[in-house]
């Protein structure tokens, strides 16, 4: 039985935090946080967190072997964005989008 955990409204663009996701989809739980950990990305830390997280649900809430879980599922969706004003030169304005995504992990024992 799958278990998942989702973290919301995390600061950056969804383009970026798929780079690392892609990274640690089909890994065990361990090996995924080991390559997280060697990441110079910023957004590493963050995906590790949620990693951790299903993880402990899955051992804690449905009794899961913490050595037996897969990432079987891992993905980074668009959140709310904010959209700002900055002048420009001659009178004109550029618009600024703050970017916010929701990244998903999904773990499940091996078969």
């Amino acid at each position: 039985m799958p278990v998942e955990a989702t973290a919301r409204n995390l600061k950056g663009s969804a383009k970026k935090y798929r780079r690392v996701v892609n990274l640690i989809r089909g890994r065990r739980v361990d090996e995924a946080l080991g390559l997280l950990r060697l990441q110079p990305s910023s957004m590493a830390g963050s995906v590790a967190k949620v990693v951790q997280s299903a993880a402990s649900n899955a051992e804690n809430n449905d009794m899961m072997d913490a050595r037996q879980l897969r990432i079987t599922g891992a993905f980074a969706n668009e959140g709310p964005q904010a959209k700002r004003m900055r002048p420009q030169s001659r009178g004109r304005i550029v618009r600024i989008i703050k970017r916010r995504t929701h990244v998903t992990i999904i773990v499940d024992e091996e078969a």
